[in-house]
């Protein structure tokens, strides 16, 4: 009769447990659309250059040399590294919070029981052998093995694991995604520094054409046909060029220690091909579909895993609510004398129990835990949806600018070859003072801006290349 009503006791209390952790308020969840456009502007051609390794879409070996070097040496790439680790550790940790306990035990000690106890009273009068009285002074020694098991019944630990493991994804996908940023700004510094290398051969050729101007104006004061103010004037920009050129150096300079800052090297000379700028390829590049960067963005996987993680993290925090089972268990040896610490069965002790334990009362640690982890996950669903409509929209933006800078190179190209030949024509025509000398001056600095703007608008376009080869994805 007792056993029955034991069992039915713990059977009511159990339902009771349930139903008070079942009683917890469920929160919204939102879920994260997927939904893209079906292709950019008017393109839905499948074909991505992003499928491309980095080594077949940079064929310079210069500049495939430096990116190698800095794969190796970044000291961001590396130190991200370890948050890869860390984040392995963790998923570790995790996995073993759902497997058994198991400690080896061992305690040496005296006990002294007060005589005017039942305990003590007992020992007063029993014997531990014939003639022996148990010491008022009793050492106390034990052996053995203690073990603790929590039975994850509601997956509580199985999904924090399962959440450790995505964001050791994500970690996984986020050191792509720098990978990407990191190969993409040494390609776009290399090719500034190309730029630069390519303005100051054309100041210094000015130069030299500006200064012959100069002799010719002159000649042409010495005969009178021009006044100090031209002489002066010519000399003015020449001096102004002159000046210009120790920017660019400095410039120069600059890119150079950027670039190896990102190479993890102390400042050295940057090896290029700095003659081939202009005729580097900017040919069209295909770009695939919008869906397509589902899976070839680095950070877009990324943020996926982490919002599939918030999404077992509300889970697991739900499962606190529930009653917990744990089980414990001990075997070993105890005597109050060493030498009958291993004596079997006599100093033998072991145990076994289970422990239903749930929360009833003051709950809101646990609630507020439940909160927190439904916000993340609804904060993991925004920033998913952010990351895909940011990666849509670099696409869009760097397939229009590749556009745009095509049309405006093929344009410059016949403004620099226009302007080219005007200085030809204004230094023979004011020779024969059939031009002002100011027609010759405002010649040349045209020239000169116009040669620079088209150098600017081919690193433009590299960079474009570049960019739009990292918002596809491509890299990793």
């Amino acid at each position: 009769m007792l056993r029955n009503n034991l069992s039915k006791y713990i059977g009511i209390a159990c339902i009771s447990l349930l139903f008070t952790a079942c009683s917890v308020k469920s929160l919204v969840k939102k879920t994260e659309s997927k939904e893209v456009p079906a292709g950019y502007a008017s393109e839905k051609d499948t074909a991505n250059v992003a499928t491309l390794k980095w080594k077949e879409f940079f064929t310079d070996p210069n500049l495939v040399a430096l990116i190698d070097t800095a794969l190796i040496k970044n000291q961001e790439l590396n130190i991200f590294l370890q948050e890869i680790s860390i984040a392995k550790n963790e998923v570790r940790a995790r996995k073993g919070m759902y497997l058994p306990f198991v400690n080896g035990v061992g305690n040496a000690g005296v006990w002294r029981t007060p005589q005017y106890t039942s305990q003590g009273a007992s020992d007063a009068v029993n014997d531990i052998t014939p003639g022996q009285k148990v010491p008022v002074n009793l050492p106390n020694y034990s052996i053995g093995l203690t073990a603790s098991w929590e039975l994850d019944i509601w997956k509580k630990l199985r999904n924090s694991k399962k959440a450790a493991f995505n964001r050791f994804l994500a970690t996984q996908q986020g050191r792509n995604f720098l990978v990407t940023q990191l190969i993409a700004e040494v390609a776009n510094s290399y090719y500034e520094l190309m730029a630069y290398d390519n303005q100051l051969e054309i100041l210094k050729n000015n130069i030299q054409i500006q200064q012959n101007a100069l002799e010719i104006v002159k000649l042409e004061k010495q005969a009178a046909k021009v006044t100090e103010l031209a002489v002066r004037r010519f000399e003015a920009e020449v001096l102004k060029n002159q000046s210009r050129q120790y920017y660019i150096e400095q410039s120069i300079i600059e890119t150079q220690n950027k670039i190896n800052y990102l190479l993890g090297r102390f400042p050295q000379p940057i090896v290029r091909s700095s003659a081939t700028f202009l005729t580097l390829s900017s040919d069209t590049l295909h770009i695939g579909v919008p869906s397509q960067l589902l899976a070839n963005r680095p950070d877009v996987m990324e943020a996926e895993q982490r919002l599939i993680a918030s999404k077992l993290d509300v889970k697991s925090a739900k499962a606190y609510f529930y009653p917990t089972l744990m089980v414990n268990a001990g075997l070993g040896y105890q005597a109050f004398d060493l030498k009958y610490l291993i004596t079997s069965p006599e100093s033998l002790v072991f145990g076994l129990a289970g422990q239903l334990m749930a929360p009833l009362i003051n709950r809101n640690a646990i609630k507020a835990t439940y909160y927190t982890a439904n916000n993340r996950q609804v904060q993991a669903a925004y920033n998913y949806e952010r990351t895909i409509l940011n990666a849509y929209i670099e696409v869009a933006n760097q397939q229009a600018n590749i556009s745009n800078l095509e049309k405006s190179y093929t344009l410059q190209t016949q403004q620099v070859q226009a302007l080219t030949r005007s200085i030809d024509i204004s230094t023979g025509l004011f020779k024969s003072a059939r031009a002002d000398y100011m027609e010759v001056l405002l010649v040349q600095r045209d020239a000169l801006q116009a040669k620079f703007e088209l150098i600017e608008t081919k690193r433009m376009q590299l960079n474009a290349r570049v960019n739009i080869y990292q918002a596809l994805g491509g890299g990793w």
